[in-house]
């Protein structure tokens, strides 16, 4: 039974409750938050949004109370530092108040407005920000979302008390003595939530007739068996001809920056992996985040598991996979950019897919981890600030407390990257986007590597290296793509017997599909132990083709990949073809081509960490120009076998489908 407004009477001024430290509701900064479904009811024309708010920490975007994804509709909020009071005052126009953020451990009262004309912004019950903003907020019945905007997004670490929404804004005195315990003005009171009114799963409004917000605990793991495997299909920026897209298709395996999507595991002969799933259809479908691994002793699959929901379509979110020594299986899940939190996850039981924890809730993209034996986790990633792509590094001993980010580089307007492990070693090799041409321009090649999970750097020839870059001309520089006026698309990196790098990039004239920028050369860049050796491999028909490099123990050099034209000519992906080389990459022989007469380009073939023969790379089909349906696959060593992982199951295991 709901309870009254003149509950409010019973309350104590907020200065005397702030003197007490209220318990308040607890959100943890991974998973908890609360929702109101039916958003109409905040549909306003005006409003003031209060709430007494105490943070663990100041770092990050978390939500105090909001309506809308981000930049829409209104939101009070913690970003950069600041507390903003955003309103999306025309559409696809917004703009916010801005306060600085108070701080850690502090129980403070934060209240923002808006009524037509000016967005206000206050501390404490005192004005500390205004900012005109003419217009009206979009009509919409999008949830009132309380402590996250979605389900482990932009999640609050802290805790709320005394949450209010009137459906006016309230003057400067209003204001002041509602931060004071007073309520002004009850009729115009939308919703009111405290402590005490929060129920297990249920938090209470405390107005007559108000809606409940319903409690979500630990709500972002799904830990669910699917039916079968399906991958995700998306695409990238349309350029208005029949190529349509920049690239596009079937990016289950997507990108080349993020890595390893599989790991083989022989204390029990599987291979685990990941991927980005999707089970929606049209513009329904959205970003899941999906688990499996190949029983080499049964030649079976398992129903894959969906771990989570990302809440976008977007295939940058694509998760990647980690084992540590005892055979846990840790799920790295990435974001693009700092609009959407990434996550860290790890199974319960070793070797086991059934079910996972939430360890970690932060922000990184291009996402790189590496479990070193003896050692922990070193993690290479991309995070988005000061204008650019940063290149970072993070370690842990077990998963769960981890280094401060170290940055590695930040040239001009950033940089894409590709790593890999040997040994005790990792090394990355990577690109620079030049100033001022923007992201779609990328060049030039760089390396470097670490033995010590990153306390030293050094090049090649082993000078120590001083992070982060930030010239052009450093030490790490491979070879000068730019004096060339080529494009450097970054695809993956290898190690020979004596751990000399071997890196794998495609180069062209520019970013568009299409003729208009042929050749795209695959070449590799090889040390030769005095000198970068460069030698071209063969062409391909899109900037993002993209295959895996393997050198292995006798010597020769192989590429899976989708280097011969699919059905979408000059769009992303093709036919899968192996290359190999038995001379370092001097000359090179297509051994065979893996899928033919395709309805659907092949694409962004991946190897496993510790590749067994068996499952050597699996990829992704989908559709160059259109949305479609993708399919995952993979392939022996030397491609006489290819299998797709089945889409539909209707029991507990299944065999892959055979394809030739």
């Amino acid at each position: 039974m709901k309870s009254t407004v003149l509950t409010f009477a019973l309350l104590l001024p907020c200065a005397a409750l702030l003197a007490a430290e209220p318990a308040g509701v607890e959100f943890d900064g991974m998973a908890d938050y609360a929702v109101v479904e039916d958003g109409a009811l905040f549909d306003l024309d005006a409003f003031t949004l209060a709430a007494c708010v105490k943070l663990d920490k100041t770092a990050g975007a978390q939500i105090v109370l909001g309506r809308g994804e981000s930049g829409q509709l209104f939101t009070l909020y913690v970003y950069s530092d600041t507390v903003r009071m955003l309103v999306e005052y025309a559409p696809e126009k917004y703009t916010h108040a801005n306060v600085p953020v108070p701080p850690a451990g502090k129980w403070v009262h934060l209240a923002g407005s808006y009524d037509g004309q000016t967005i206000k912004l206050y501390v404490d019950g005192k004005l500390a920000a205004e900012t005109k903003a003419v217009g009206r907020i979009a009509k919409s019945d999008a949830p009132l979302m309380i402590g996250a905007v979605g389900p482990g997004s932009r999640t609050l670490d802290g805790r709320l008390d005394r949450v209010c929404v009137f459906s006016e804004a309230l003057s400067d005195n209003a204001v002041a003595r509602l931060a004071g315990g007073d309520m002004p003005k009850a009729d115009s009171l939308v919703a009111f939530w405290t402590a005490e009114s929060a129920e297990e799963e249920v938090w209470k409004n405390a107005v007559a007739g108000g809606p409940d917000a319903a409690r979500k605990k630990g709500s972002l793991l799904i830990c669910r068996k699917e039916n079968g495997y399906r991958g995700i299909w998306y695409s990238n920026q349309a350029q208005g001809d029949e190529y349509v897209f920049k690239y596009s298709g079937g990016l289950g395996t997507y990108c080349a920056k993020h890595r390893p999507f599989a790991v083989y595991a022989p204390e029990v002969d599987k291979t685990f992996f990941c991927y980005g799933g999707t089970e929606g259809e049209g513009s329904k479908r959205t970003l899941l985040h999906m688990v499996s691994y190949y029983d080499h002793k049964t030649g079976m699959v398992p129903r894959p598991l969906l771990l989570l929901d990302k809440h976008t379509d977007d295939a940058h979110d694509n998760p990647v996979i980690s084992m540590d020594e005892k055979g846990h299986i840790w799920i790295f899940s990435s974001s693009h950019g700092t609009g959407r939190p990434s996550f860290v996850s790890v199974s319960k039981e070793p070797y086991s897919i059934d079910d996972f924890e939430l360890v970690h809730t932060t922000n990184f993209s291009y996402t790189q981890p590496y479990y070193l034996h003896g050692q922990g986790f070193f993690f290479l990633h991309t995070r988005y600030g000061d204008g650019g792509r940063q290149l970072f590094q993070m370690t842990s001993p077990d998963g769960r407390t981890w280094s401060e980010g170290e940055k590695l580089a930040m040239i001009e307007k950033g940089h894409y990257q590709v790593s890999w492990p040997c040994g005790n070693k990792v090394g990355t090799a990577f690109n620079m986007h030049p100033s001022p041409d923007g992201l779609n321009w990328r060049t030039n090649l760089y390396y470097m590597e670490t033995e010590d999970l990153g306390k030293t750097w050094k090049n090649v020839q082993g000078e120590r290296i001083e992070l982060p870059l930030t010239e052009v001309d450093n030490p790490a520089l491979v070879h000068d793509f730019r004096r060339e006026k080529r494009n450097v698309y970054m695809k993956d990196v290898a190690y020979d017997a004596e751990g000399r790098p071997v890196i794998l990039v495609l180069t062209s004239g520019g970013w568009e599909s299409g003729p208009i920028h042929d050749p795209r050369t695959w070449q590799t860049a090889r040390w030769t132990g005095s000198a970068w050796e460069i030698r071209s491999v063969t062409n391909s028909d899109n900037n993002y083709d993209t295959g895996s490099l393997y050198v292995e123990d006798d010597g020769l050099w192989r590429i899976i990949g989708p280097t011969e034209p699919g059905p979408q000519r000059y769009n992303t992906g093709g036919e899968v073809a192996i290359w190999t080389s038995s001379d370092q990459g001097t000359t090179w022989k297509r051994l065979r081509q893996l899928t033919h007469d395709s309805e659907m380009n092949h694409g962004y073939c991946r190897k496993p960490i510790n590749a067994h023969p068996d499952f050597y790379a699996l990829w992704a089909d989908g559709h160059g120009r259109q949305l479609s349906e993708s399919r995952l696959y993979f392939c022996n060593r030397d491609g006489s076998k290819v299998y797709m992982l089945p889409v539909e199951m209707e029991g507990e295991f299944a065999r892959p489908v055979p394809v030739q």
